[in-house]
């Protein structure tokens, strides 16, 4: 099923085709964020605002989201958000702390935490369809790229109360009563589900299930206590029609199972080759990245001949949307990743 608002000049582009694995002309770039951190055009526009603040915007939104598009020619705009927005809008006490990330007052690890965990309705995110409106009638052929965070990455922002290295309480209670953590879970893809809906009704081309920590988890525990969520999570919305992406940090030994889950596009850090990847993944998928980010720091040639070899592991790959392995450093100079853009269009041109 294809909705008025994904058809026409956006459901041709290359990025769309290549998610949906037809010919492409060139392989299709974007970069995990993308939409800020790098820009300097960004910083200017978020100077004295909040992050989250920020994300319910529509207006700022909406400018930073463009920003990458007119400056680097990439394929594909990503939503500017944060995984934890749909948390916030449900009521849950948190904020997003510079140089540390997003911190929960009051973390989630009883029962009686479920509570709060409400269902998340349309209009508790009402700026989030205006600006994804906003952008559509500004993009024109260009693909806007809705995001989520998955479950098991949004439980372990709010078990752990923020960050964390070591994920300790995540697995305790993961391990410990996993039965309240199957709740949690299932609670937090009803939300995530909602989410993703509220942005492809709005016009999103695209959604991409970001499951930042899922690499901290062994394959049995992943099968077993986080993929039928995030699975929950990619059947709630499959009616819509759009390619779903779904990507992970560490996944190398997941790859398989994340598979499983539903996505119709797979994301590959920078650990596992694309051709060995696609051997993991399995038939059927399409493959998303994945140069290491920080290889954006090395000289220019440097930087073509890693992207090259990127381009040559995707060569007989059926559906191959060029990224990098994870999202664009801050430091990053916005001039190599234009140049990155300029080189795989034209190193992959048909």
């Amino acid at each position: 099923m294809t909705s008025p608002q994904h058809s026409g000049k956006t459901a041709d582009s290359a990025f769309l085709r290549a998610c949906r694995r037809e010919p492409v002309p060139h392989t299709p770039v974007w970069f995990m964020r993308q939409a800020g951190r790098s820009l300097p055009e960004y910083l200017k526009v978020r100077e004295g605002i909040a992050m989250l603040d920020s994300c319910m915007r529509p207006d700022l939104v909406t400018e930073i989201t463009l920003q990458p598009v007119r400056r680097h020619k990439v394929d594909a705009a990503i939503y500017f958000s944060d995984i934890v927005v749909p948390l916030k809008a449900i009521g849950i006490d948190l904020d997003i702390k510079p140089g540390v990330g997003p911190v929960v007052e009051r973390p989630v690890r009883t029962r009686a935490d479920l509570a709060r965990l409400r269902p998340l309705e349309p209009d508790d995110v009402a700026y989030v369809t205006e600006a994804i409106g906003m952008l559509t009638g500004e993009l024109g052929g260009t693909p806007l790229i809705g995001f989520a965070g998955a479950p098991f990455t949004l439980a372990s922002y709010l078990v752990e109360g923020g960050p964390s290295r070591n994920h300790e309480h995540t697995k305790a209670l993961m391990y410990g009563d996993p039965e309240l953590w199957a709740d949690l879970l299932d609670r937090l893809a009803d939300i995530t589900a909602a989410f993703l809906d509220v942005q492809i009704e709005a016009g999103a081309s695209a959604v991409q299930l970001f499951d930042s920590w899922a690499g901290a988890l062994a394959p049995a525990d992943y099968r077993r206590s986080v993929l039928p969520a995030s699975a929950k999570v990619f059947d709630a919305v499959a009616r819509h029609g759009v390619p779903r992406i779904h990507f992970g940090v560490g996944t190398g030994e997941l790859l398989g199972l994340m598979g499983e889950a539903g996505a119709d596009v797979v994301g590959v850090d920078w650990r596992v080759p694309m051709d060995e990847a696609a051997r993991r993944v399995g038939a059927g998928k399409a493959l998303q990245g994945n140069l290491d980010p920080a290889v954006l720091f090395a000289p220019r040639g440097v930087v073509e001949a890693k992207a090259g070899e990127v381009l040559d592991a995707a060569r007989n790959l059926p559906g191959h949307v060029f990224n990098l392995g994870h999202g664009v450093l801050p430091s990053t100079d916005p001039d190599a990743l234009t140049r990155l853009v300029e080189y795989v269009h034209a190193r992959s041109a048909r």
